[in-house]
């Protein structure tokens, strides 16, 4: 990728005060900018590049630069949260409708649950104060989870033959990901070294890929065994 010259950088004292919040990055910071401006950093070096282009984040990312400053960035990050909560919940949805296919008196119940569940955690993480709070309110959203994994695990639930490990790595990498970004590391130990590449947002973006390519890796197996499985009758 041939990148074209940009406009002066900011360093991390500079920058506008709601962009200041991993004091780890010191160089880098976009100007204040327009809509077009904020388009045309696609194409020249600077500390959100990476994230741009690792991640489904992409609005968040391309446009917390811009001119309208943090009215502007809190309604990107809202929409940024109202993403993973998305992801959350749609992802795991087949999850608990295939653990529970033989179990048509608790499926629904647990799915109504699971949503509801989400609406609050995702409330949570749209009001949270920090990023650590953020991840705490997705937490809940992980606990349940784990629950209808361990359904599975030891034979409450059900679903097809390998589909249990690729979403216990789906949580292993997400949770990964969010304790990275939430440590600042490895920016923390040499502040100023990662502020283009290697810091920890875009360690946790490509962690989420992983994640989410191992649900993909899980789904599809269980519901192709939940198409064609007869539940044996009681």
């Amino acid at each position: 990728m041939a990148f074209l010259a940009g406009p002066r950088l900011l360093d991390w004292a500079s920058s506008p005060p709601h962009l200041q919040f991993n004091k780890f990055v010191l160089t880098g910071y976009r100007p204040a900018s327009s809509g077009s401006g904020c388009l045309r950093s696609l194409f020249y070096l600077h500390n959100e590049l990476g994230n741009i282009y690792t991640h489904g984040s992409v609005l968040y990312h391309l446009f917390m630069c811009h001119q309208g400053g943090s009215a502007v960035y809190a309604r990107l990050l809202a929409l940024d949260m109202c993403g993973v909560c998305l992801v959350n919940t749609l992802g795991a949805l087949p999850i608990i409708h295939c653990t529970l296919a033989c179990r048509p008196w608790l499926r629904p119940a647990a799915l109504v649950g699971y949503t509801v569940l989400s609406g609050v955690a995702g409330w949570r993480a749209l009001t949270a104060p920090s990023t650590s709070a953020r991840l705490r309110a997705f937490g809940w959203q992980a606990a349940a989870r784990l629950l209808v994994f361990g359904a599975r695990g030891v034979g409450l639930g059900s679903g097809a033959p390998g589909s249990l490990p690729c979403y216990l790595r789906m949580d292993a990498l997400a949770l990964l990901g969010g304790l990275v970004n939430v440590a600042r590391l490895p920016e923390r130990w040499g502040p100023g070294r990662f502020d283009y590449w290697g810091n920890s947002h875009q360690i946790m973006h490509l962690l989420s890929v992983g994640s989410i390519l191992q649900l993909h890796a899980g789904v599809v197996p269980d519901l192709l065994w939940a198409a064609h499985h007869a539940c044996p009758r009681d």
